[in-house]
């Protein structure tokens, strides 16, 4: 029963309905015209013949007027009278029927009156024919001449009979023709129809058996997700729910019971029944939840708690939304044990507020850094500096060593308390992108660090650079630690030859490239300074490392670490290259 409401059901077999239908509607139509197109022709025919009957029916009572006439003539014997007398009374039933045969057609009605005429006329020449007989003198002549035109009108009477009866007859053989083509179609197009008919039945059969075949292998795929589905619950730690608000009637899957810790089907599934394992503090959500989503037509969604047969306690985040089946309104709802993840959040939001208050500290930090630690730093140079001018006389050589020792001490101090509040900038600072050329960044970097280019006499050259979507000050602080690096690591009194260059390079020629870009930018700074061991490449970029670790080396071992994090903030890559001697290259890589 249910797979025969399935395949009613189907559009194929709707409209296989529907066609035949229509075909038994025209064959039934065809079969009813020919039915009274034969009707119409048994009519037409009834019709002719009674007409061409009345019609002999006139001629023959003229004719017997004629006849008693011609007796009398004769015999003088008024026997041959009474037939005379009788045509004249016999006529008129004809005439009538004539009338009412021939009142559907105008042409037939109008022959019938010049007929009516003509008998008229020749009844008229009969009476006086038997006037001039009994009157006395010699009437032969005159005789003679009433009874030619008698002959004369008896012809025209003949002929205009005729005229009717062939008339009628020509009717009839029209209606005769269309008949006949109509009855030779109609076979040949009943024949088409049937085997059409036959054909679209076949088809449908077949149609139907190839859904039959479709229908087993379905309902053994859906036996198979049927059962994936009960798996993936349990693995998932989910169930499912339906709802239907008319009958208020639930189905649970097997799962919803697992979920409360009970056997499958152990208990009615009612929402009673289920409330009884909601935590009592947690009752009013579901109910809430549920009339907001009856009332506002909108998908539900409730966190809650749940109280296992067990007595454990667990949370359960449920997610339903109303649709309306077969115009009844239904519930789908998913049930989620979300446990673990819950526990998990809360660690995390712990975690959250430990890192909210380190990033406070270390802001904090960046403030002492900025003010209170370079505050002792400056008055300490301010102190030597003033003993440098007024005391200079009375400071012995080691002394004034020891002040300059000092005066070191403090310029590389505050450079790293620089360095490191740039380094903090670079990684928590607001990245608000721009549409900017690399040229012009370039160029002010140069402009920044003009006084160490021009004291080393060091030569910067460099090939086109693109427009990029980059944070402008970032990328500016890129050039300048790149160009301060080599012009720190230059060889002793040979002048630093910098040269910039650029070119696109696809994510395939270097492993290092993420293949979410098809190509990047490649920037590189080339020097001629005093270059490193390969081996030490990676670790450049590490903060606070210095190949040197002499405490008179330049550098404070942030700056390449800083050039790393532009770098990355801008999806991009940073490598070193070196040779000891010849010089280095640091090449960066940004999506194009």
């Amino acid at each position: 029963m249910k797979f025969r409401r399935l395949f009613k059901s189907t559009f194929f077999i709707r409209s296989i309905l529907v066609i035949s239908i229509f075909l038994l509607i025209f064959i039934a139509s065809v079969s009813y015209k020919h039915t009274i197109a034969l009707k119409e022709s048994t009519e037409l025919l009834v019709h002719s013949y009674q007409i061409q009957i009345k019609l002999e029916q006139l001629l023959s009572y003229i004719t017997d007027a004629e006849t008693g006439q011609r007796g009398y003539i004769i015999s003088r014997d008024t026997l041959f009278i009474e037939p005379y007398n009788n045509a004249r009374k016999r006529v008129e039933q004809p005439i009538r029927e004539l009338r009412l045969l021939t009142s559907n057609n105008a042409r037939q009605y109008y022959n019938l009156d010049s007929l009516l005429i003509l008998i008229n006329q020749r009844f008229r020449l009969l009476a006086n024919s038997l006037i001039m007989l009994n009157e006395p003198g010699d009437n032969h002549k005159r005789l003679d001449e009433n009874l030619m035109r008698g002959k004369h009108v008896i012809d025209l009477i003949r002929n205009q009979t005729n005229k009717m009866i062939d008339l009628e007859a020509s009717y009839f053989e029209d209606h005769e023709k269309k008949y006949a083509h109509e009855l030779h179609f109609t076979p040949l197009s009943t024949l088409f129809l049937i085997l059409f008919s036959l054909l679209v039945f076949v088809l449908a059969f077949i149609k139907i058996n190839r859904d039959l075949g479709i229908l087993r292998r379905t309902n053994a795929d859906l036996r198979i997700k049927t059962e994936s589905f009960k798996h993936a619950e349990e693995v998932g730690n989910f169930s499912s729910w339906l709802w239907h608000v008319d009958s208020n009637k639930y189905i649970f899957s097997d799962n919803q019971y697992g979920l409360l810790g009970v056997e499958p089907h152990s208990f009615e599934p009612t929402i009673e029944n289920f409330l009884e394992f909601v935590h009592p503090d947690d009752l009013h959500i579901i109910s809430e939840d549920v009339q907001t989503a009856l009332n506002e037509r909108k998908p539900s969604n409730a966190f809650f708690r749940i109280i296992r047969k067990d007595g454990k306690l667990r949370y359960f985040k449920s997610v339903a939304r109303l649709t309306d089946f077969h115009d009844k309104l239904v519930f789908i709802g998913i049930n989620s044990d979300i446990t673990e993840q819950h526990l998990i959040d809360i660690a995390l939001e712990e975690r959250n507020r430990e890192l909210e208050q380190s990033n406070a500290e270390l802001a904090s930090f960046n403030h002492i850094a900025s003010h209170d630690l370079q505050e002792p730093l400056r008055k300490i140079q301010t102190f030597i500096s003033r003993i440098n001018e007024k005391e200079a006389e009375t400071i012995s050589e080691t002394g004034k060593e020891y002040f300059d020792k000092i005066q070191v001490s403090v310029t590389k101090m505050r450079t790293l308390i620089n360095d490191l509040l740039l380094f903090s900038r670079t990684s928590k600072s607001e990245k608000v992108y721009k549409e900017t050329d690399l040229n012009i960044l370039l160029e002010n970097a140069q402009q920044e660090i003009i006084t160490d280019l021009e004291d080393k006499k060091a030569v910067v050259t460099s090939a086109k650079l693109p427009v990029l979507n980059v944070i402008p000050f970032q990328i500016q602080q890129l050039f300048m630690n790149l160009i301060g690096n080599s012009l720190k690591y230059s060889k002793p009194g040979i002048p630093p030859e910098i040269s910039i260059d650029c070119k696109v390079v696809s994510s395939d020629q270097y492993p290092l490239l993420k293949k979410s870009h098809l190509q990047f930018y490649k920037i590189s700074v080339i020097d001629n300074g005093l270059g490193f061991e390969q081996d030490y490449a990676e670790s450049l970029f590490i903060l606070f490392y210095r190949l040197n670790q002499k405490s008179d080396s330049p550098g404070s071992g942030i700056g390449l670490s800083i050039c790393r994090k532009i770098v990355e903030n801008h999806g991009g890559y940073i490598i070193a290259e070196g040779k000891p001697g010849i010089g280095a290259t640091f090449s960066f890589f940004l999506p194009v």
